[in-house]
C-alpha cells in the first residue's frame, strides 16, 4: 500500500489509477481494500468483483469477498468465495484457513480439521489456523492433539491469549488442574475474558 496521509487520499489515488487504466485488477483490489478501511463494504464488494473480472487469479479478492459475506452473517457465501480463492491459486493457505473456520462455525468439525491441516501444510507459521485447529480438536474430544496445537500457537506468539484459554479447558478435561489454573491465569492476564463456567471450575482447583 503506498504511503498516504489517510485512507481518503489512498482511495483517491487508486481511483485516479483506475481512471487511467480501468482494466487493472490490482488497482480495483487496492481500491476495495481502501474502501473497506472506510467501512464502505457495498462499494468495496463491487470493486472486488471488478478486480476478479479483470484478473480472475487474484485469490486475495475472493478472500476479502468472503470476509464481507462473513460480516453479513452469510457463512455459505463466505465458504463459497474461499473455495474460489483456493481454485484461483493452488496452495493459498489463507483460503484453506478460512474454509476451516467456516466449517467449524457450522459444527462440521472433521471438514474443519482437514482444511486447517491443509492451511498449515502450506504455511507452518499460520497462527490463526493452528489456533482454530486447536479449537476443532477440543470440540472433537481430541484433547492431546488440542494441547499440542495450542502449544504450537504459543511457540509462534507467546501472547496469544486464546491459546492459554483453550489450554486451560484441555487441561481441565485431562484432570491436570495445576496446568489448567496456570493457563487460565495467563489468559486472564493477557486480557482474555474466560467463560464464567470455566472460571468457576478453575476456582475449585486453586
Amino acid at each position: 500500500m503506498p504511503k498516504a496521509k489517510n485512507v481518503e487520499e489512498y482511495v483517491a489515488h487508486q481511483r485516479a489509477i483506475i481512471g487511467a487504466n480501468p482494466d487493472c485488477g490490482t488497482s480495483h483490489y487496492n481500491l476495495a481494500v481502501g474502501l473497506m478501511g472506510q467501512k464502505k463494504f457495498d462499494e468495496a464488494e463491487k470493486e472486488l468483483l471488478a478486480a476478479i473480472n479483470c484478473s480472475p487469479n487474484i485469490a486475495e479478492a475472493y478472500v476479502q469477498l468472503g470476509g464481507i459475506r462473513l460480516q453479513r452473517g452469510d457463512l455459505d457465501g463466505c465458504l463459497e468465495y474461499n473455495k474460489q480463492a483456493i481454485k484461483a491459486r493452488a496452495g493459498f493457505f489463507e483460503g484453506y484457513g478460512n474454509i476451516g473456520f467456516v466449517h467449524l462455525q457450522r459444527g462440521e468439525v472433521e471438514e474443519a480439521i482437514t482444511a486447517l491441516k491443509k492451511a498449515i501444510s502450506f504455511n507452518s507459521k499460520f497462527i490463526q489456523a493452528h489456533s482454530t485447529l486447536a479449537s476443532a480438536y477440543l470440540m472433537s474430544g481430541l484433547i492431546d492433539e488440542s494441547i499440542k496445537a495450542n502449544l504450537k500457537v504459543i511457540e509462534l506468539d507467546p501472547d496469544f491469549a486464546v491459546a492459554y484459554n483453550n489450554l486451560a479447558i484441555a487441561y481441565l478435561e485431562k484432570g491436570e488442574y495445576d496446568k489448567a489454573v496456570e493457563n487460565c491465569d495467563k489468559a486472564t492476564k493477557l486480557g482474555y475474558e474466560v467463560a464464567p463456567e470455566i472460571l468457576k471450575e478453575i476456582e475449585k482447583h486453586r
